[in-house]
């Protein structure tokens, strides 16, 4: 096995095309998948860690916004490689009420393709791709957000969600 995330990538998930299956387990050791959210249309996305400045200001941003996803009929749906015990604390630091998925294993983030090699500091990793995907009530992704920017991504996924 190479260090990318498998040895068949996944193919990139694309507008129009019928979400990958998933299922992971949340904070809450409840398990989530793709079947569980037919019927309602689903934000899903994915940040590389937790507790830092820009998945912190994207969970925050997203958690203001949840009254209006709510009221447009949607589920907001994060997913990070953090286990459990991480999600928790974030939640519970940040006011995180929505679900977060610890993709311990990748197997989520490798269905959405969202894993890259990154740099820090001189060392190489894998790792999380900022990346959101609207999936409509149907299980269709509607619109994919890749390398995304925190500031006003929200509102535009919002918007988005506003015109299913």
């Amino acid at each position: 096995m190479s260090s990318q995330s498998s040895a068949t990538p996944s193919p990139e998930p694309r507008p129009d095309q019928p979400a990958p299956d998933f299922t992971g387990q949340t904070t809450d050791g409840e398990t989530l998948g793709l079947a569980d959210f037919r019927g309602t249309p689903l934000v899903l996305y994915f940040y590389p860690r937790d507790n830092t400045p820009g998945c912190t200001t994207e969970a925050r941003d997203f958690q203001a916004a949840l009254p209006a996803f709510t009221a447009a009929g949607a589920r907001v749906v994060g997913v990070s490689n953090d286990d459990a015990t991480s999600h928790r604390k974030f939640c519970d630091k940040q006011g995180i009420d929505f679900p977060l998925i610890a993709d311990t294993d990748r197997s989520v983030s490798q269905a959405f393709n969202v894993l890259r090699m990154k740099n820090m500091f001189g060392k190489r990793f894998e790792g999380i791709e900022r990346s959101t995907f609207l999936i409509d009530a149907d299980g269709v992704i509607r619109q994919a957000w890749r390398k995304v920017k925190v500031p006003g991504h929200v509102e535009a996924v919002l918007d988005a969600v506003k015109a299913l």
